[in-house]
């Protein structure tokens, strides 16, 4: 008796999961957990991170590429790796920021997000994403300010 109950417990559980995330967002944690798993080198990281990136529909995929070109140059001590099978940077170990296509969760626009090892702190409030659906010469010069001082 007792191991029946064990079992609908846990697939109750599990039946809660799956009301709760998402495809999408299932998707990235088994990714995250894959790349916990794995050992990589850098060089090794950065053709993942590539690969990402190529995988993506466009307009993501011009963007991120344009976007991992952007911040090489702004901060080339961070090193790209994936996180969530996301593009993202590391500074030490620690992921600085990330790059979500639109198309990573349906959503509208692509997303710049920092992490709190980025020290953007300014004052008491500030952002920690950015949205934006393209990337010209003026929002190329913001991301670089970003960076640049994420990573001071």
């Amino acid at each position: 008796m007792a191991d029946s109950k064990k079992i609908t417990n846990q697939t109750r559980t599990e039946t809660k999961a799956s009301q709760v995330f998402s495809a999408e967002e299932k998707a990235a944690m088994r990714e995250r957990a894959r790349e916990l798993k794995t050992e990589t080198t850098k060089a090794e990281a950065e053709k993942e991170v590539l690969a990402k990136i190529a995988e993506m529909p466009e307009p993501d995929r011009s963007i991120g590429k344009k976007l991992h070109t952007v911040i090489k140059a702004a901060a080339p001590t961070l090193a790209a790796r994936t996180w969530y099978g996301m593009p993202a940077y590391t500074k030490e170990g620690n992921i600085i920021c990330f790059f979500q296509n639109a198309g990573k969760f349906k959503a509208r626009y692509q997303t710049l997000g920092f992490t709190d090892k980025a020290n953007l702190d300014d004052g008491a409030m500030w952002p920690s994403s950015y949205a934006f659906t393209k990337l010209t010469a003026a929002e190329e010069a913001k991301i670089t300010a970003l960076k640049k001082k994420a990573v001071r």
